[in-house]
């Protein structure tokens, strides 16, 4: 049997939580997996000045596979999102996030299995940005106005918006070769091309070129806020959807909730050379040590890193007993009970136990 070592970032808030019930869980599974342990977000904050030290950078680089919970970014003021960081830092351009039913949960939809694919570099999240006020900004402002005769106000914060031709075509060609992989029948682009003709109108361009070398893959173009409708009316329609970075964090959280809720969301982030797994949610710092929020997204998270290494009989095994969990129903957290008052809710350690019972390898 293989040994493997994996970055793990615990993270902040719930973080350590749910990472302890996904260790012990993929630990059951047999894999053998050394874990090196690192630390990031506002506890390194404060002990290091910066949210995000260059070791956890070189243990990812080193090891080439990582698992993180989740770390709180502050809203609107502080340091940057440690997660936009690490996808820069390591040049991990493409997210996966599959939305995929199970039978038990909370959900008002059955049989959803569409899988999302962000790009992670580009775009809003770049973090090109300038403050209202600045000397910057307001010779961006006056550029602006003498080059294309467009006025901005002065009091206006700008954030710039910028999709290549590379970042497009590399997210592309990776939402194609993950569906011929994985035996998928078509893929959809996602974007606002119809009014930003030079950034979505080159990633749409981008995907329909992309798209002729895979005959055997059905392609088609959705615009964003269309795309959002149709999910909710009719997701059985789609199967693959690839997106620039913005639209993909805003559909995938609705395609969580087709499924029952970010509870149930696992994600990864892949490179050419590292990949690092984490759940979609965020670290709901008001349930930190409380053993009550729901561990799944996180356990998933290390299901598709087995996955990744290759390791696909335990990855099977820990997905078969968290069905098993979810459609009996009896050892769940509040979130997965009919009411989330339900007595009989267990704590996150308790609902990791119970799927550790029902591994079969």
């Amino acid at each position: 049997m293989n040994n493997y070592t994996v970055t793990l970032i615990p993270g902040d808030g719930v973080g350590p939580e749910v990472t302890d019930a996904m260790v012990k869980v993929i630990d059951a599974s047999g894999v053998r997996i050394n874990w090196e342990v690192e630390e990031a977000g506002e506890d390194a904050y404060r002990k290091e000045g910066t949210p995000l030290p260059e070791r956890v950078i070189e243990s990812i680089r080193k090891n080439r596979v990582a698992i993180k919970g989740p770390v709180t970014t502050p809203v609107g003021k502080g340091f940057r999102s440690v997660n936009v960081a690490l996808r820069q830092s390591l040049d991990l351009y493409a997210c996966v996030r599959p939305c995929k039913s199970y039978k038990g949960a909370r959900t008002r939809y059955e049989n959803i299995d569409i899988v999302i694919i962000r790009e992670n570099t580009e775009d809003l999240y770049a973090g090109i940005e300038f403050p209202k006020g600045s000397e910057e900004t307001l010779g961006l402002i006056r550029y602006i106005k003498d080059t294309t005769g467009r006025s901005i106000r002065e009091d206006s914060g700008i954030s710039i918006k910028p999709i290549s031709v590379f970042g497009s075509e590399r997210i592309v060609r990776f939402a194609f070769e993950y569906a011929r992989k994985n035996g998928r029948r078509k893929v959809t682009a996602v974007h606002k091309a119809n009014i930003m003709k030079f950034s979505d109108g080159l990633f749409l361009d981008v995907a329909r070129n992309v798209s002729q070398d895979y005959p055997d893959i059905e392609f088609e173009d959705r615009i964003v806020d269309n795309m959002c409708m149709q999910l909710v009316q009719k997701p059985e329609l789609y199967d693959v959807l690839v997106l620039p970075n913005l639209y993909g964090d805003i559909v995938s959280d609705l395609g969580a909730g087709l499924i029952g809720g970010l509870g149930l969301a696992p994600g990864a982030n892949i490179g050419d050379d590292c990949a690092v797994f984490e759940a979609t949610h965020g670290s709901a710092p008001k349930y930190k040590g409380l053993n009550r929020v729901n561990p799944l997204a996180m356990i998933l998270s290390g299901v598709m890193m087995l996955r990744h290494l290759g390791e696909d009989r335990a990855a099977d095994a820990v997905e078969g007993a968290i069905k098993e969990v979810i459609e009996e129903g009896r050892y769940v957290t509040y979130d997965m009970k009919p009411s989330p008052d339900d007595p009989t809710a267990v704590g996150t350690s308790e609902m990791a136990e119970a799927i550790i019972k029902k591994i079969k390898i």
